[in-house]
């Protein structure tokens, strides 16, 4: 299972940051979905840009997971790397070794903290909230063994 977000499409308004903040009731300061400019620069004369997307990848050996000690990130069976913020000590180990700059640390909670996927919809038979029909662009799908949620 695959979160698949098409930057060459995106328009960068930012409504998918919006949604999983709301759906993640993430505090002030700590994005689970940051959606940045890369440019802008200028090739054979035109002013290009492009928006990406920091977010966890939910990787099939996820080394946040390897240089957690507490345990609190695990993968599940379905491929989704859940932080589990009650067993999290907030060491920042995880945040140190993610090679997409993706976990955040919630300094009111002193924990790390991720994109989880919206596990808790996931389970329910929905899409994650950045997916579930927010997208502008129609950029952002999740592909679910080889099945597009398009």
């Amino acid at each position: 299972m695959r979160l698949e977000i098409g930057e060459e499409k995106c328009w960068g308004c930012k409504t998918c940051e919006v949604a999983c903040k709301q759906e993640n009731r993430s505090p002030d300061g700590v994005k689970l979905l940051h959606i940045w400019d890369d440019g802008p620069w200028q090739v054979e004369g035109r002013w290009h840009f492009v928006h990406r997307a920091r977010r966890c990848r939910h990787c099939d050996d996820p080394p946040c997971a390897a240089a957690c000690a507490m345990e609190a990130i695990t993968k599940r069976a379905d491929g989704v790397v859940i932080l589990d913020p009650t067993a999290c000590v907030g060491c920042g180990d995880c945040i140190e070794v993610c090679p997409f700059d993706a976990v955040a640390f919630d300094a009111a909670e002193n924990v790390a903290a991720k994109c989880n996927l919206c596990h808790h919809r996931l389970d329910r038979g929905l899409l994650p909230a950045c997916a579930d029909n927010v997208c502008l662009a129609h950029c952002i799908h999740l592909d679910l063994e080889g099945e597009d949620s398009r």
